[in-house]
This record gives structure tokens, C-alpha cells and sequence, in this order.
């Protein structure tokens, strides 16, 4: 992009917001970019679980050392990659709640946790709820079909 005029890169950055994108030219921002990526299909669209810890997943897919990505990222997004990481994984089990298909414990196994008491300490954490009260709180928000 050093080529590039600043008009140019202006229409472009341009363009790209307005389909819902943008133009990432700094390095660091790529690379919490990509950290955010692989974390997202990880938690959202992978079935299996994790076989390593996250540290040595990270550093495998963006080749890089942890240290650094973490240091980059926790620069740019004012949180670690953990906290980011269980934020997701935690953004995952209200969804799966939500449609109400698996049991808790079902959920905390596809996630990748040790435990149901793991998962509901993560979650009461971020949510300020356990995942038993959210669910509640869904059902009780649900209209009936005659109610519609």
C-alpha cells in the first residue's frame, strides 16, 4: 500500500466501509486482526475440541511468538487474549442456551471445558448471570405463538 497516493487510499477505505469492511494498514492492528479470527473460528464454527493449549494454537497459526501476540494484543484491545477467549467461548454457550437443544453440561463438553462448574464460573463472570438464570430469563422473555 506504500505505493499508493493518499487519495487513492482514501477511496478505497472508502469503498470498503461501505461494504461493511475496512482497511487495516498497521501491522499490530492485523495481527490482533488475525488473533481475533482464529479465536472466533475456533470457538464459533470448530467442532473439534482443542488438542493444545490456546498459546501454542496462536503462535502455530500466525507465526509468531505468544509473548508478542499477547503483548500486541493486550496494547490494542485493553484485555488479555484469555479474557478475550472466554469472552467467545462464553458469547457460544448463550447462543447454544438460547436455542435450547443440549443440556448444560452437553454445552460445557462441546466447549471444550472441564467442567459444568467451570463453564458457570466463566459465565457468571462475564455475564454478571449463571447460565441456569439466563435461560430462565430467556423463557420468561418468550411470547407464546398465540401471543405473536
Amino acid at each position: 500500500m506504500e505505493n499508493i497516493s493518499f487519495t487513492d487510499k482514501v477511496k478505497i477505505a472508502e469503498k470498503l466501509n461501505q461494504l461493511g469492511f475496512e482497511l487495516l494498514e498497521d501491522k499490530k492492528t492485523q495481527i490482533t486482526e488475525q488473533i481475533k479470527t482464529v479465536i472466533i473460528n475456533l470457538v464459533h464454527y470448530t467442532k473439534e475440541p482443542l488438542k493444545i493449549n490456546l498459546s501454542s494454537f496462536l503462535s502455530e497459526r500466525i507465526h509468531l511468538e505468544y509473548p508478542q501476540l499477547s503483548a500486541l494484543f493486550s496494547e490494542l484491545e485493553n484485555q488479555t487474549i484469555a479474557k478475550y477467549f472466554i469472552a467467545q467461548k462464553v458469547e457460544k454457550a448463550k447462543e447454544m442456551l438460547t436455542y435450547r437443544e443440549l443440556t448444560l453440561s452437553e454445552i460445557a463438553y462441546q466447549l471444550n471445558y472441564s467442567s459444568v462448574a467451570h463453564l458457570s464460573t466463566q459465565f457468571k463472570q462475564v455475564t454478571g448471570l449463571t447460565p441456569s438464570t439466563y435461560k430462565n430469563l430467556l423463557l420468561a422473555n418468550r411470547k407464546s405463538l398465540d401471543e405473536v
